[in-house]
């Protein structure tokens, strides 16, 4: 089905949005913008494995650089392989489980990835209202200015109701104040907080600028307002998990947002679509760690290739984390 969702959209959006134009838009997009790009999702990627290892840490995991970069990588791969969007998270927590267990795992892979949502709303959240507050701007149409209003403020709510819920009764309250206090722990605590809001709007940064970069590649360019009021928009459909990787939604998105910027409708499907090849170009070497990683822990371990004379292979669990890993 979410296979399906993304051909259908990406058809539909082809067919809404002059895709004709929009192909030759790729067709003659600047290398150099697009090679920029791949480097700022390169830089996301490892700012978000340092983030990982450092919410990790908080909760009683110990990840080493390396590794954790090369579980990123490979969790990425799997994401923008497979329709769901998280699969390769969830390999990220179960890879990781043995030190504290699978619960402290999956909750460490949770924060990271919120941590990173917190810093891309926060940045629609200030860029919306700087320009609702400066008259004479970036102009929001009134179909868009509503939902992002109610957007903001259902975001801004949310600390107010996990707050709220802590003092539900029985075992209900005392989940939520478990889940409260490992989320203080792993992203607010003094000891992580300056880390987590660097790397966090690091990612955010690099995000932005690359989506920036594949928009300028084809022939759209887009302000640094336009960039923190629209561009975060776009790349939140991606969470939506009706598609592979936002495929078509992000897609959409693009089209009928850029224009508020002055863009074209194709122009905005022409960025998008250089977006998501971009990001696929940047998560390319997961397929390297995928591949040597195994070979590199048996070397350490003592175990011999399959194809070597001197034995066969034994499956590993986990090609990138320490063998400490079940």
């Amino acid at each position: 089905m979410q296979i399906g969702v993304a051909l259908g959209l990406l058809a539909l959006i082809w067919r809404a949005a002059d895709g004709p134009a929009a192909a030759r838009s790729l067709a003659s997009a600047d290398w150099r913008w697009l090679v920029l790009a791949v480097l700022a999702l390169s830089v996301q990627t490892v700012l978000s494995a340092l983030r990982w290892k450092l919410t990790a840490r908080q909760l009683g995991i110990r990840l080493g650089a390396g590794p954790a970069i090369g579980e990123y990588y490979l969790s990425q791969v799997v994401n923008q392989s497979l329709p769901g969007g998280m699969i390769g998270d969830a390999g990220r927590a179960v890879r990781s489980r043995s030190q504290a267990g699978l619960v402290a795992a999956g909750q460490a892979v949770i924060f990271e990835r919120l941590a990173g949502q917190i810093a891309m709303f926060a940045t629609l959240t200030m860029a919306f209202l700087a320009t609702l507050a400066v008259p004479g701007g970036f102009e929001w149409p009134r179909w868009l200015a509503a939902p992002v209003a109610i957007l903001v403020a259902a975001g801004l709510c949310l600390p107010v109701l996990l707050q709220a819920a802590t003092y539900l009764p029985g075992t209900a309250g005392r989940t939520v104040r478990n889940f409260r206090s490992a989320l203080h722990a792993a992203l607010a605590a003094r000891p992580a907080l300056p880390g987590q809001i660097v790397l966090s709007l690091g990612t955010t940064f690099c995000n932005l600028a690359a989506f920036t970069f594949c928009a300028r590649a084809v022939g759209v360019e887009l302000g640094l307002v336009a960039t923190a009021a629209l561009v975060p928009l776009i790349l939140f459909t991606m969470l939506i998990p009706i598609s592979i990787s936002g495929w078509g939604l992000r897609e959409g998105a693009a089209a009928a947002l850029l224009p508020v910027a002055g863009a074209t409708a194709s122009g905005g499907l022409a960025a998008s679509v250089a977006f998501g090849l971009a990001f696929i170009t940047a998560v390319l070497p997961g397929f390297l760690f995928l591949w040597f990683g195994p070979r590199a822990e048996m070397r350490e371990t003592g175990q011999v290739p399959a194809d070597s004379p001197s034995g066969t292979m034994r499956p590993t669990a986990s090609p990138c984390l320490s063998r400490e890993q079940p």
